[in-house]
């Protein structure tokens, strides 16, 4: 698949929000190891291929092991996950399909304060941004190629 743009080299304006976006949650109350296993997952329901790559290498530069990584799409089904981990990933999922049930909000308000769970959907939020250009744009030759820490 060629890719359409270099969306990175076009649109760097454009793209100052989400970078500024990007430095204030590795800031933010959502341990970075929890937002890599959260834009693993959401870039898995998404099929983005350039953000499953940085993330799993991301994640494992923050301590994730294989085995979470390997399973995290059936995260339900396994015993791999705390009851934190699994409030997020529920969040992400319902945030990410555009329909949030009372009883996902009444989950992840049980493990998250107000202002975590603003900063948790603003991550949830940012990697379907970053999906989507990914994906439009065909950034998919450039899989492979990230490597950790490459973009700050």
């Amino acid at each position: 698949m060629e890719q359409r743009i270099n969306f990175q080299e076009k649109g760097p304006n454009a793209l100052k929000t989400l970078f500024h976006t990007g430095a204030y949650l590795k800031k933010s109350l959502i341990e970075e190891k929890l937002q890599e296993l959260v834009d693993f997952r959401v870039s898995q329901i998404n099929g983005c291929a350039y953000c499953l790559d940085m993330h799993a290498k991301d994640a494992r530069a923050h301590g994730e092991t294989e085995q979470r990584l390997y399973a995290v799409s059936a995260w339900r089904e396994t015993p791999f996950y705390t009851d934190r981990e699994r409030a997020a990933l529920a969040w992400a999922e319902a945030v990410t399909a555009c329909h949030v049930p009372d009883e996902t909000y009444a989950r992840v308000k049980a493990q998250f304060t107000d202002e975590e769970l603003v900063d948790l959907t603003l991550v949830v939020s940012t990697i379907n941004t970053w999906n989507r250009f990914n994906i439009a744009f065909h950034n998919q030759a450039a899989v492979g190629t990230y490597r950790v820490g490459q973009f700050g």
